[in-house]
């Protein structure tokens, strides 16, 4: 089979590979159809991780049709489509019960990678795989693109929302204007945001959150942005602020912006984020946010919701590439000539 391998930093390319098999009985091996690449995934690119050279661990968002199940696995079967989350919660500890698989208890390998490739092994399967209705065939591009997105940036944009506890009436900040900040910016909306302020640079990004339900666009960074923000909100900041991005200026930016007894959700993955935690001490602010809870919120809400068409998050995907282009579409992300790199794979 053919997968895509990190050769070294600005360098991936499609390799021949043996396909993977069956490990435990909870795995199931998926032939996919589609996958992109995640902001995450640049981290490594470009040299800011120190990403093992010549590996296999490339991507963690795929849709694809279940080829093989283990002896254990009882709620999919071969032929069935299915939605990989980049999470892999078992569904009856602690955190899973209170709907934070993407922290189980149970399972040290909780996440993904390796998924821009034909088949993928796909291990604890058996809680968190999402099964959808029908065959691919059956949907039409857009929508396979908005269910592709429910493995991760439609979740992950969510889990901001949810730990950020926004509610009817709010007023949201979104930082961030990625495909996670955007899906946040629909999940903020679906949660009844009555203010939902995107901070955004690009104009492309900008338009979009806008479309998804944004109410204002802040396009200054640092300080400029905050007084902008409180400008906005007539000096009392947001109830609720969702951080998209994982640096420490986002972060901080975060923090300043909510009002005292605001809530940040984080779940742009940590990067020179340090945070002086006597700024949220002195405003009553709570931080909180992780890993996403992929497989309760699409099992809830989300599938639902793509299916019904009350959103349609698959617009991050503003270009396309086939497995074979998998640098051209790594660098239309790092050099923001795409929101967010769709990756169609053939058999």
């Amino acid at each position: 089979m053919k997968t895509t391998m990190f050769v070294e930093p600005g360098k991936v390319e499609v390799q021949d590979v043996e396909k993977p098999t069956i490990q435990a009985n909870d795995d199931v091996v998926i032939r996919v159809i589609r996958a992109c690449v995640c902001g995450s995934d640049l981290w490594g690119y470009r040299g800011d991780d120190n990403k093992p050279h010549n590996s296999i661990n490339s991507g963690h968002e795929a849709i694809g049709i279940i080829e093989e199940v283990g002896s254990d696995i009882t709620t999919v079967k071969p032929g069935d489509f299915v939605i990989a989350p980049f999470v892999h919660g078992c569904g009856h500890c602690a955190a899973c019960l209170a709907g934070y698989d993407g922290s189980c208890q149970n399972h040290a390998d909780n996440f993904s990678d390796g998924f821009q490739g034909q088949y993928i092994r796909f291990q604890h399967a058996q809680w968190s795989l999402i099964k959808v209705p029908g065959k691919p065939e059956d949907y039409s591009d857009v929508m396979l693109n908005s269910l592709l997105t429910l493995s991760d940036v439609m979740a992950t944009g969510y889990h901001a929302a949810r730990t950020a506890r926004v509610q009817k009436g709010d007023t949201v900040v979104v930082v961030g204007d990625g495909a996670v900040g955007l899906c946040g910016v629909i999940a903020a909306k679906m949660r009844g945001a009555k203010q939902i302020i995107a901070m955004s640079r690009h104009e492309d990004r900008q338009n979009m959150a806008i479309e998804f339900g944004a109410t204002d666009i802040v396009s200054e960074r640092g300080d400029e942005a905050v007084e902008k923000v409180m400008e906005l909100t007539h000096n009392v900041g947001a109830d609720a602020v969702l951080e998209c991005v994982g640096t420490g200026l986002s972060n901080e930016t975060a923090i300043k912006v909510a009002r005292p007894g605001a809530t940040v959700g984080r779940v742009g993955l940590p990067h020179d984020a340090d945070t002086d935690m006597a700024q949220t001490f002195y405003k009553n602010v709570s931080i909180a946010g992780g890993p996403a809870s992929v497989s309760t919120y699409d099992k809830k809400e989300l599938l639902k919701a793509v299916l019904d068409g009350q959103i349609n998050p698959g617009k991050v995907f503003t270009k396309r590439f086939n497995l074979s282009e998998i640098d051209d579409a790594y660098q239309a992300m790092r050099n923001h000539d795409a929101i967010k790199s769709l990756v169609i794979i053939e058999k």
